[in-house]
């Protein structure tokens, strides 16, 4: 079979993988009927049946556990409930398998709470790799470090004088003098490509700080990890996926994939490894002639695979609109304000806006006009503006609803931006690791009342938008371990209470969403968001049986127990991925 599989086309995957025609109603015996159970549908009433049965990979009826045991046969698997909750399987609608799944190929990397984890770190390094190699230490935010800020040039310097030392947190990074001067930059630095970014001076002596806004392109940095083959690649994603499956997630969607990681994701479709459905967001570089990236825009949608099956589907383009709210250079409406935390002197700054609007509306233009979802890396409530201005210039000449336009992150809103999102039909992409993990900061430098649109998840309801949950997985294996982590019931739960780790009392509890809202948020939301809402994302009778088996009902168990839920069976297309 798996021979088969591998020698058919791209097309023909996609078409294998479609759903045949229901024979709900006409089933005369079932593969599987589970029963004697709580089983939240979330179809449009929010049904919760008793039984449901499935055939090849459909969901073939449901309703109670009399009726649905009349298609059980001779070959039927039965599996008594004895009560518990079954919900579809739960989708994540950001995450970055490839390189999370990567992190620790080389080495482990320990747990850091402080800078001096992060100096200990890099003293380890320097320990065992060579003069001159590079120790680059990838996605600690300072806004989990006790000292919440960047380990100085000088600190790094001490740490490791005769090692360049990058310390990246998204689109920005400390250096220590050596990466520096190894990188060509020095006080005469100047961006030349066209692109966003500077590097960061003291404001008295006009000295470089060792700090890059936006600009990590120019550092000349060199992975002095082992090499991994493409062998090695593969079986890391298979690991990684199997660890979403132990936590309910089914679906998920690539939010910035490469073309390599894509024919990867296709390999395991072929092999029959893959235990996840992808939608894929193609990340799309926006430095250079605007008419070059247009080009690629419209590549992107020449792929056989943008008309994929339910197992795997190109749905996008996504780039970065501006820089992240954990570094400093998230772009906002208005000034951060001078911060030790974020190393911000001047008092007008407002973060970085990577893209100007009108390359940003020739871009998103580009891509409705080829069928492609675009979306962005927003973080600020300015870049969050911005987005939805360019969507609304572009739908007025061509209706955008159709190619389900995103934001993703979309964390600082404002009443105004909840509203247009939810008129123009933007769906935002929002992870409730953010708040659960950097509400102590974020509180701590802009005050309770700037946050009151800070992922604002009841309003986006109130108002008939789309909110789809995610988790922003970017580093390492294991739900909770991982930067960020992708553990569903964390996020359902810090959705719902607004409480947050360090964090006295609860962020703006007029934005928490109740139980049915937060299952939802995991469910047919990021299908509806990944064009996938036919086929998962609720349990109806026709649709792909995606489902999950709880220790823990949701709907009645005290709301801190929600956190600490347990999967007990995760099934993809009616096949058992995974047993606990």
């Amino acid at each position: 079979m798996k021979k088969l599989i591998a020698g058919l086309s791209i097309v023909q995957l996609a078409v294998l993988v479609l759903p045949a025609p229901s024979c709900a109603g006409g089933a005369s015996q079932a593969d599987l009927i589970v029963y004697n159970g709580r089983i939240v549908t979330v179809d449009p009433d929010f049904s919760i049946r008793q039984a449901m049965a499935v055939k090849g990979n459909r969901i073939v009826r449901l309703g109670g556990s009399d009726d649905v045991l009349k298609l059980k046969g001779d070959g039927t698997e039965l599996l008594d409930l004895k009560g518990r909750m079954v919900l579809p399987g739960l989708i994540d609608s950001h995450v970055h398998p490839s390189d999370a799944a990567m992190t620790e190929f080389d080495h482990p990397i320990p747990e850091m709470d402080s800078i001096g984890d992060v100096l200990d770190y890099v003293r380890a390094r320097a320990g065992v790799l060579e003069e001159g190699r590079w120790i680059i230490l990838q996605q600690v935010f300072i806004t989990r470090l006790a000292e919440q800020r960047y380990p100085t040039k000088d600190e790094l310097d001490l740490a490791a004088p005769k090692h360049p030392v990058m310390f990246r947190t998204g689109p920005d990074a400390s250096l220590n003098s050596l990466a520096l001067r190894l990188s060509g930059i020095d006080k005469g630095f100047r961006v030349t490509d066209g692109g966003p970014g500077y590097a960061e001076k003291d404001s008295q002596t006009g000295e470089l700080t060792g700090i890059l806004r936006g600009c990590r392109r120019y550092i000349k940095s060199r992975s002095s990890g082992k090499t991994p083959t493409e062998r090695d690649r593969y079986e890391r994603l298979v690991k990684l996926f199997e660890s979403y499956n132990s936590v309910g997630i089914t679906g998920i969607c690539d939010g910035s994939a490469s073309p390599s990681n894509i024919e990867r994701y296709r390999k395991m479709l072929a092999n029959g490894e893959l235990t996840v459905r992808i939608a894929a967001q193609q990340y799309v570089d926006t430095i250079g002639r605007i008419e070059q990236i247009e080009q690629k825009i419209r590549k992107v949608a020449q792929n056989p695979l943008c008309k994929g099956g339910p197992m795997l589907r190109i749905i996008g383009v996504k780039t970065f609109l501006d820089g992240g709210m954990l570094t400093g250079s998230a772009y906002m409406r208005e000034p951060w304000g001078v911060s030790k935390i974020y190393a911000i002197d001047d008092p007008e700054y407002r973060g970085t806006l990577f893209i100007p609007k009108e390359r940003l509306l020739t871009m998103v233009r580009a891509a409705a006009e080829s069928g492609l979802q675009f979306t962005a890396h927003t973080v600020g409530d300015g870049a969050v503006h911005t987005l939805l201005e360019v969507y609304e210039e572009v739908n007025r000449t061509m209706p955008i609803r159709n190619v389900r336009p995103c934001i993703t992150h979309s964390n600082f809103m404002s009443r105004q931006a909840v509203e247009k999102s939810a008129e123009l039909g933007v769906f935002l992409l929002i992870q409730p690791a953010w708040l659960y993990l950097d509400t102590r900061t974020l509180s701590k430098h802009f005050g309770y009342e700037r946050l009151r649109y800070f992922q604002p998840l009841q309003s986006i309801f109130e108002a008939g938008g789309v909110a789809a949950g995610g988790s922003d997985h970017m580093r390492k294996i294991g739900s909770l371990r991982s930067i960020n982590p992708y553990d569903p019931f964390l996020a359902m739960w810090t959705a719902i209470t607004r409480r947050a780790k360090w964090y006295e009392g609860r962020l703006h509890p007029e934005e928490a969403i109740d139980r049915e809202q937060a299952i939802r948020f995991y469910t047919i939301n990021p299908a509806k968001a990944l064009f996938q809402e036919r086929h998962v994302g609720s349990l109806e009778e026709g649709k792909l049986a995606d489902f999950i088996v709880l220790d823990t009902d949701l709907l009645a168990c005290p709301v801190d127990s929600i956190k600490n839920t347990k999967v007990l069976r995760t099934y993809l297309d009616g096949r058992l991925v995974c047993k606990q």
